[in-house]
C-alpha cells in the first residue's frame, strides 16, 4: 500500500483529485446513495493519466532517453503521450485500425512533436503484439495499460481519493474492468483499508475476459470479442491483474451492450455527461443489482468521456434494439398499387414509425421482399404489430432473434 501512497505524490503533478459527487437522478431510481467517481473530468478525459505517468516518471534517464512503446484502444494511449510531453521523451504508440478517430487525434494533440502513432490490427490484442515486437527491437520501454505494478499502483490512487472523499461506510464499489489494471489497484486499496466495502467488477457481454479468468481460476484468452466497447475490449486480462481481482472482487458482472448504450444516453440527457461505453459501465451495472443497493451508499467509478460524436447513431440503435422499441422485418409485398399505403394505413399504429425501408422490386415475380425497421412506443407493441401484419395477410420474417441475417442484412 505504501507503493500508492508513493504514486498518489507522483501524480499530483498531472492529475485532478477527481471530484465524488452525488447524483440525484440515480440515487432516486435505485432509492440508494449513489455518487460518481468524476475521472471523465481529468485533463486527458480518463483515469488512464494516473496509471501511465506513474510507470514512465519511475523510468531511469537512460531508458527515457531510448523511448517508450505502447499499445492502447485510445484513452492509455493519451495518458502515455501527455506524460511524454510533459517528461520530454519519445514515444511510439500502437493503436488498433478501429480506434475511433476523435481518440486518435487527441493522442496527437496531447503528444505533440513527442509521440508517433501507429494503426494496426482490429484489436487492442493485434496492436499489443506489434508493440511488443517493436519494444524489443529497439531497446524500448513497453508501458503496459493494465498488467505492470507501476501501472496499477497509478489507478490505486483512485482508490485513495475515494476514502478521503467520502466519510461514510461505502457499501458498494463498482468499477469497469478491460485488462484489469483499475479493478486491481483500487480494490486492492479499498480491501484493506474499508474491507466490509463489497467490490463489484463490471465487463461487457462481448469481452467478458476477467469472468472468463475468475471462472476458471486461470488467464485465458476469449476466442473472439465484440469491439463495440473499445475502452474494455480486451481479449486476455493480466497476469497480474486477474490474481489481484482474484482476492479482492466480490463479484463480477457482464452487462450487455445494448443497457451500456442506453446508459449513455439517460446520463446525456438526463445529467448532461458525456461518456464513453467503457465509462458507463459501473453505472449500467446498477440495474443488474438494484434491489440489493437500496438504502445503501454506492459509488461508481465514471472511468471516461471520450466518446465520438459520429458513433451516437450506433448508441441509439443498440438502445433501442436493446430496449424492445425498434424491429426489422422482412416482409414480402404483394407487386400491386396501394400495397405500402394498405401497409402503411392499416398495419401501423398511430404511434410506429418506420426507420429503415429497402425495397426491391422483382418484375419476374408475383411478390416483392422489403426489409424494414420498425420503431414502436412500448415493447409490449411487438405483438400486435406482428399480429396486424398476420390478420391483413402480409407474410413476414422476424429479424431481431436471427443474429446472422440480421448483421448480413441490417
Amino acid at each position: 500500500m505504501s507503493e500508492i501512497v508513493k504514486a498518489n505524490r507522483t501524480v499530483q503533478e498531472v492529475v485532478l483529485a477527481s471530484p465524488l459527487l452525488n447524483n440525484l437522478n440515480l440515487s432516486s431510481r435505485y432509492q440508494a446513495n449513489i455518487h460518481l467517481k468524476r475521472e471523465d473530468l481529468q485533463l486527458v478525459r480518463s483515469y488512464k493519466i494516473r496509471g501511465a505517468f506513474n510507470k514512465i516518471a519511475s523510468l531511469s534517464k537512460a531508458n527515457l532517453d531510448k523511448g517508450i512503446v505502447c499499445a492502447s484502444a485510445g484513452n492509455h494511449a493519451q495518458g502515455v503521450a501527455y506524460s511524454c510531453q510533459k517528461l520530454k521523451c519519445f514515444g511510439s504508440i500502437y493503436m488498433p485500425e478501429t480506434t475511433p478517430r476523435q481518440k486518435i487525434k487527441q493522442v496527437k494533440m496531447f503528444g505533440g512533436d513527442y509521440v508517433e502513432v501507429f494503426l494496426t490490427g482490429d484489436t487492442f490484442d493485434d496492436a499489443s503484439s506489434k508493440a511488443i515486437a517493436d519494444a524489443k527491437e529497439q531497446g524500448k520501454t513497453f508501458i503496459h495499460p493494465f498488467d505492470d505494478p507501476k501501472t496499477i499502483e497509478g489507478q490505486g490512487t483512485i482508490g485513495l481519493e475515494i476514502l478521503q472523499q467520502f466519510t461514510e461506510p461505502i457499501d458498494y464499489l463498482l468499477l469497469p474492468i478491460g485488462g484489469g489494471g483499475l479493478a486491481s489497484g483500487v480494490g486492492a486499496w479499498i480491501k484493506e483499508f474499508s474491507p466490509n466495502t463489497k467490490i463489484i467488477g463490471v465487463e461487457p457481454q462481448g469481452a467478458a475476459s476477467m469472468k472468463l479468468a475468475l471462472d476458471n481460476q486461470c488467464n485465458l484468452a476469449l476466442d473472439s470479442i465484440d469491439r463495440f466497447v473499445d475502452g474494455a475490449a480486451v481479449q486476455k486480462v493480466g497476469d497480474y491483474t486477474w490474481q489481484i481481482c482474484n482476492k479482492v472482487l466480490d463479484d463480477i458482472l457482464v452487462v450487455p451492450e445494448g443497457l451500456i448504450c442506453s446508459t449513455i444516453l439517460r446520463l446525456y440527457n438526463e445529467d448532461a455527461i458525456v461518456a464513453e461505453p467503457a465509462g458507463v459501465l459501473s453505472i449500467a451495472a446498477l440495474e443488474l443489482i438494484g434491489d440489493k443497493i437500496k438504502g445503501k451508499n454506492v459509488v461508481c467509478i465514471l472511468s471516461g468521456s471520450n466518446n465520438d460524436i459520429t458513433r451516437m447513431e450506433e448508441i441509439k440503435e443498440r438502445s433501442l434494439l436493446y430496449e424492445g422499441l425498434k424491429h426489422y422485418f422482412i416482409v414480402r409485398f404483394p407487386q400491386r398499387s396501394g400495397a405500402l399505403k394498405e401497409f402503411v394505413n392499416d398495419v401501423l399504429d398511430a404511434g410506429d414509425d418506420i426507420t429503415h425501408f429497402e425495397y426491391y422490386k422483382k418484375s419476374s415475380r408475383e411478390k416483392g421482399p422489403a426489409v424494414i425497421g420498425i420503431e414502436v412506443q412500448k415493447p409490449e407493441d411487438l405483438q400486435r404489430l406482428q399480429d396486424r401484419m398476420t390478420d391483413r395477410k402480409f407474410i413476414f420474417e422476424y429479424l431481431n432473434d436471427k443474429t446472422d441475417l440480421f448483421q448480413f442484412i441490417v
